[in-house]
């Protein structure tokens, strides 16, 4: 969230009026790119995942996990406007908001959302059932 903010104000956006919509683009990118240098540690560790013990509370650990990855993996399937779509409508965002960070009109953001969640449903359901 600090490093979003200094950006702010190094980098101000030339539009004042969708403020809100490049700090959440900013703290996306930001958060994206710490889960890529995340997951390059853990494939680091898991090179030495034979020293390392399963104790019974790391079973829901990993099951919580294994969840986060499915739906990562479904979001992943989908195109970048469609991520962000959805993210912003997660975090509360006004549709005018939504629009503006995507390049589409106010009227059309409940219609992109509602194909948004069901290409993700959709791909949900697929890797429920490769399971």
């Amino acid at each position: 969230m600090q490093e979003t903010y200094i950006r702010l104000v190094h980098r101000p956006p030339s539009d004042s009026a969708g403020i809100r919509a490049w700090l959440f683009t900013v703290a996306t990118n930001l958060a994206r790119d710490d889960y890529k240098l995340s997951a390059r540690r853990r494939r680091l560790l898991m090179g030495n995942a034979d020293v390392l013990a399963d104790p019974p509370e790391v079973i829901d650990t990993v099951e919580r996990a294994e969840a986060r990855a499915r739906v990562r993996s479904a979001l992943a399937t989908l195109s970048e406007k469609e991520r962000v779509l959805l993210l912003m409508r997660e975090e509360g965002f006004k549709h005018r908001e939504i629009a503006a960070a995507i390049g589409a009109t106010t009227g059309s953001v409940g219609t992109l959302i509602a194909r948004a969640l069901a290409k993700l449903a959709e791909q949900l359901d697929r890797t429920g059932e490769a399971e």
